[in-house]
This record gives C-alpha cells, structure tokens and sequence, in this order.
C-alpha cells in the first residue's frame, strides 16, 4: 500500500518561503496524481494545489496562485510544493494525498492514500 510522507514544515515569518515534499517508498509516485491539502484549526480541510500522474494537469487555489508551485522530484520519489510570500492566513496543516486518475482535483474525494500532515505556521 502507498505511504506518504511530508515533510519540511515549521515556523516562518510573513513574507518567508517554505519547501514542502511528500515522499513515498515502494512505489513510484509517477503513477499517481498528487494533492496537496490544508487544514487550519477550526476550518475544513481546502485543496491547495494539485499535479496529475502524467503531468498534463495541474491545479492550484486561486488564494496561492502566484505564490506556491507544484512539481515532481523523480530522482527523490517526490512532489515538491514551493510556497512563497507565505501570509498568516496560509497557517495550517498540510497534507499530500494520492489517488490513480489522470486529472487532478481540489476535492477530496478522488484521494485514496494520504500521509500524516506538516505543520506550517506563519507569524512574526
């Protein structure tokens, strides 16, 4: 079964940059589609941004375009969220998820395997 990992959160200040990576072993995340979610205390967990297995599609939420930007790390079974000018508002846990559709999606529902979260909190 998947496993995903994420890692590189922490504690940044208004207008720093954070690297997240969710990472899998046994198998290759070339043949899944990657979300990358969000959930800050009290809220629903959002869609943040989104690369197909084929990377033929990608998504992002319009409250990051501009600022994050997906991409796969082959040579370290990766997909790599760069998130840049982080605002307060961009505090939450951060969670990657998989699923084996060609198309990506903001909603939850297409994601079968999900990893344990990164903690992502922004202030001065």
């Amino acid at each position: 079964q998947l496993q995903l990992v994420e890692s590189g959160g922490g504690l940044v200040q208004p207008g720093g940059s954070l690297r997240l990576s969710c990472a899998a072993s046994g198998f290759s995340l070339g043949w899944y589609t990657i979300g990358w979610f969000r959930q800050a205390p009290g809220k629903e967990r959002e869609g943040v941004s989104c690369i197909s297995r084929n990377d033929g599609d990608k998504y992002a939420a319009d409250s990051v375009k501009g600022r994050f930007t997906i991409s796969r790390d082959n040579a370290r079974n990766a997909v790599v969220l760069q998130m840049n000018n982080l605002k307060p508002e961009d505090a939450a846990v951060y969670y990657c998820a998989a699923h084996r559709y060609s198309y990506c999606s903001g909603d939850m529902a297409p994601y079968e395997y999900w990893g344990q979260g990164t903690q992502v909190t922004v202030s001065s």
